[in-house]
Formats: C-alpha cells, structure tokens, sequence
C-alpha cells in the first residue's frame, strides 16, 4: 500500500544570532497545581547583558501531558447547532466522576484569511492583509474506502461525490484519498482533475477471491469462532462445510478443522483490511493538519468490524483529529438498509437453516460496521449519515461543518497510566430541549509523554490552525521585495505591545521570553517556507518606560517565487504560557 503524504512540519534550523549573546534566561515563577516544575532561579541580574537577543531555537512549552479535549455539539430539536454557550453551562464526566473544566473555547464554522474592516489598503511593497475570493478556507478530502467497497456501492458513492465536487466553492480545497493507497489526488481547485481521479476509483480489497468458499465464512462469523468460541457459529460452520465439501458423518472431525482453517484465514484477511483502513486514517489527519483552513475528512465507507485490539488505534485517530482541529464526518455506502434476516435464500446459503443463521450474523455485522462510523463522526464533531439511498444529500449534509463547536479540556484526576478505558458523558446544566454530541471515551495513555515532543507538537498544530488567538498583544504586518520575475523575498514583522505584556522583575531587570514562529502557504494551503525565533528579554525599567508606546518588532525573512501566499504567525510567552495567533496574506505580482 502507497501511504499518504504525511503532515510537512515545520524545519528549525540553527542560525547565528541576530545580536550579541545574552545571560541564561530566567526561570519561571513556582507553577500552579498541575504545571511542569519550574526552571532553577535566574543568576544575578548582569548589569552589562543586553537587554534582548533572538535566535532560533526548538520550542519548549511546557504542556500538562494528561489533558483530555472533548469536541462537543449542541443541537436544538431541529437538529442545528446552537451557539452562545458558556464554560459554567456544561458538566463533564470520566468514569461517572465530574471533572473540572480547565480549557474551554468555540470554534464557529466561516472563519477565514481575510483583511480586517477597517484595514487600509496595502501600499506597494506591502503585504495585502486580505487575499483573493478564491483564496481556500475549507478543506475536504474525499476518502474512499475502496478496501471494504463493493463494486455496486462503489459505483452510487463515486458518483454522487462526483455531483458534490461540482458544487464546490471557490474557496473550497478538495482531496481523494483511498483506503488502498491506489488512488490518489492532493488538494486541488482543478475540477477536471477530481473527476479524472474520481473515474478510476474502484474496489480494491487486499484478499481477492471471485470464487465461492467453502465454508462461507465472514470475518464477523469468524471473529466468533476464532476469537470468542462461540460453539454454535462453530457448528454451523462445520455443517456448511460437511455439505459444501460432499462429506459424511465420519468425516465431522475434519469437517471441523477445516471450518476452523477458514475461519483464521478470514481472521487475518479481516484483521489486516482493518488496520490498513486505520492508517490511513490517520494519515490523512496528518495530511490535512497542514492546511491552514476549515477541515473535514468525508469518510465514504460500508464501514468495518473494528475489534478490541484496535479500540486504542481507533482512541488515537480521535485524539489526533481533535488536536489537529479536522473533523470526521461519515457516509455509509450501503445508503438504505435491508436486514438479511429475511433474506434466507440469499447466495451462498447452502440451506434453509444455515442461511437464516448467517443472515442473523450479517445482521449483527451490519450494526457493528455502522458503529464505527458513527464512533469516528461522533467523537471528532462531524455528522453520520447513514440509512438512506440519497448519497449526494449525504454529502450536502456532512460536508458543511457545524456552525459552533465547543471544545472542553481537562485532566483526569489521578489519572493512571495503565491503558484502561474512561468512559465520557457530557451534559447541559439547563438542557431546555438542547442535545449534545461528545466522543465517547478514550483509553488512559500507558506512559507519560515527552515533553519535548509534545511541545513541538503544539506549536505544530497552532501553525497549522486556522484559529486566531490574542492572548497576547501582537499584530502581523508583512512586506515583499521583487527582485526579478522569478524571485521575491517576504518579510513577516511581529509587533509586540510591551505595555500589555506580562514581565517578570528580578534584580532590576523584567524577564520574559518570546517564541515566534511565521509561516508561508500557497494558494492550495500547501505549507512552502516557515521559521523560529526565541526571543530573550532582559528589559530595564527605562527601556520599558522609553518603548513603552512604540514596543519591538521581530522581523523573519523568506525567499519566494512572486505569487500569492498565506501568512500565519503565532506567538508564545513563558511567563504567562499565553498563545497569540494572526493569519495575514502577501500577492507579489
């Protein structure tokens, strides 16, 4: 299987810095309950150290490891999303056990790359703090489970996604991805290339047989034989086999073994189309966490039998979806939904009894591949759209992205690491008709985390977002240089208030330090160029009191061919642990 291309992330590199070395940075104050353990104290004061230098380096946030994000929908009883709740409306449970909120923030749908209202414009050399109409804000990777697709589902799901592709907007970016890997297209506008791509989907399981077995074994049957013992899918196996194979009373013993080889056979066949399924999942989250925009995976599946040695896979794809802000929504393939129950005389049944048995078990398959669908959309915020032979309104329907989604944080009291299972519940204090969509648990991680790792993790995710922040007082300012028909150079200036910034006093001087990492995409939101600088303030009260008004600025250069680029620029402190995000646009002719 061809994999995904994985999530760019940003390059650090070491550059020599822009002034003179300056003293080890301050530490930290002593962190509240549940902060990472503070840095050793300062030296004393150096009266001759400059008062700020920059340099790049790797981030270092210091992150609480154990903090659980839940996506969470209300909805009224016409089904919309509702908006205007606040933090102290909603209770969170882990194992029957309230919880306290400690991260709480709304995401509402339409939030875009633009220039403010009352922004002037752009004099020449200067970024535009806007961007052209077309310029995307959503992004939606169509992926297809070409894996567990029949050759008939395949044909109702590719083209009804046909029909959605041509009613994309402008500012729409659009994927197909497969669960094979055998077809592929990255975000693009071009319509004609969607299509192209769209017309040699096909059905691609990794076991192909087009000849009937003997026995007949489904992976969910199988499943019971195998891995639970179940005596009568055993029986009923062995049967099947007795009289497909042509064998008597005495041959029951080998009848059995054979029924028992069939069923391992479909076992690991099962077991590796599943987990296949499941990277690439995941992979697409790690694609499209690069997107600076709206983002929604449109999984369009039959669904698929996820057993309990996955159940921690399928909590990880939550969690990576949740922290890269991309929302799962599902489409079942099968649209209307027959039971095989009264179907005994469907193909393959060797006889009357045999069939209603195995009818009876696709049944209960049929629910338990919808179950994971309906797990996937639920957890991450998207919709499940299942039941029903309309497919293109399906689309509609789970495309647009909720209009107000709530996420709530919190760390698990006495959390242990030992992999176990937490079940969730979320609720309205004053419901008033509302209800609410929340994942449904997640699985206690079984070490702690690195810090290092997870610190660069967060910073990738803010990059990546599309989210302004403005903890802290910055603005984004660009310029551009053309130099010649196919050469530019972009410079990203971050502005920092210092009136509004927090600074800590030691010794006479006021110590903070200053992450800030820029960042350019393309017009498709493909990641180009990005950068970090650390900036290390070291500031007497004169300095402050002179620069008051007119604060600094950090200034990171790029070079670029001339076109249009997408600025983000985020920015963290550490004595305050406080996160400003800015989105901005350069067009270089």
């Amino acid at each position: 299987m061809r994999a995904l291309v994985a999530a760019v992330c940003i390059v650090i590199g070491v550059a020599a810095a822009q002034e003179p070395p300056g003293q080890t940075p301050p530490a930290q104050t002593p962190p509240a309950a549940g902060q990472a353990p503070a840095t050793p104290a300062p030296p004393p004061a150096n009266p001759n150290a400059p008062e700020t230098t920059t340099r790049e380096e790797t981030p270092t946030f210091k992150t609480r490891d154990n903090l659980v994000s839940v996506p969470v929908v209300v909805r009224d009883k016409q089904g919309h999303a509702v908006g205007g709740l606040q933090q102290e409306d909603f209770q969170l449970f882990d194992k029957n056990k309230l919880q306290l909120i400690t991260k709480f923030s709304v995401e509402k749908a339409g939030g875009k790359f633009g220039r403010k209202p009352d922004s002037p414009a752009p004099r020449p050399g200067e970024g535009s703090e806007g961007l052209p109409a077309d310029t995307p804000d959503h992004f939606v990777a169509y992926l297809f489970d070409d894996i567990h697709l029949t050759f008939a589902d395949m044909v109702r799901v590719r083209d009804a996604a046909q029909k959605h592709m041509g009613d994309l907007k402008p500012t729409d970016r659009a994927a197909i991805f497969t669960t094979s890997g055998q077809t592929m297209l990255e975000f693009t506008d071009d319509r004609d290339k969607l299509h192209e791509t769209l017309s040699r989907l096909m059905p691609r399981p990794i076991a192909v047989n087009g000849t009937f077995q003997c026995p007949d074994i489904s992976y969910f049957m199988a499943d019971l034989i195998q891995n639970k013992h179940d005596t009568t899918a055993l029986n009923v196996a062995t049967q099947e086999t007795m009289i497909c194979a042509n064998m008597d009373a005495t041959m029951l013993t080998a009848a059995q073994e054979m029924a028992r080889a069939a069923a391992q056979r479909e076992i690991s066949v099962g077991d590796q189309e599943v987990r296949v399924s499941l990277l690439v999942i995941k992979d697409a989250i790690r694609r499209m966490a690069a997107m600076p925009g709206q983002r929604t995976i449109i999984l369009a599946s039959p669904g698929f039998i996820t057993l309990f040695d996955v159940q921690s896979e399928k909590t990880d794809i939550t969690d990576r979806a949740i922290r890269a802000n991309v929302i799962i929504s599902t489409v079942d393939a099968r649209g209307l939904w027959t039971d095989p129950t009264f179907d005994a005389s469907r193909p393959g049944a060797v006889n009357a009894y045999i069939g209603q048995v195995k009818a009876g078990y696709d049944r209960d398959a049929a629910r338990a591949q919808a179950d994971v669908l309906a797990e996937l959309a639920l957890g991450t915020g998207g919709k499940h759209f299942e039941n029903n032979n309309d497919l293109l309104a399906g689309f509609k329907d789970v495309a647009a992205t909720p209009e107000y989604l709530y996420i709530l944080g919190y760390s698990p009291q006495n959390l242990k690491y030992d992999g176990s299972y937490h079940a969730l519940k979320v609720t309205l204090k004053a419901p008033d008709g509302l209800n609410s969509q929340f994942r449904k648990g997640y699985y206690a991680p079984k070490h702690l985390s690195d810090a290092e790792e997870t610190a660069k993790a967060e910073l990738q995710e803010a990059i990546f977002s599309r989210e302004e922040m403005h903890e802290l007082p910055i603005d984004l300012h660009t310029q551009f240089f053309k130099a010649s028909d196919t050469k530019a150079s972009v410079t990203v200036l971050a502005h920092v208030d210092l009136k509004h910034l927090h600074l800590r006093k030691v010794e006479g001087r006021n110590y903070n330090k200053l992450t800030i990492v820029s960042a350019l995409f393309d017009r498709n939101g493909n990641y180009v160029i990005g950068n970090q600088k650390l900036v290390e303030m070291r500031l007497k009260d004169e300095t402050i009191e002179r620069r008051a008004d007119a604060g600094f600025t950090v200034r990171s250069s790029f070079e670029v061919k001339p076109g249009t680029y997408l600025v983000r620029l985020v920015v963290r402190d550490a004595e305050g642990q406080m996160m400003s995000a800015a989105n901005g646009a350069v067009e270089i002719p």
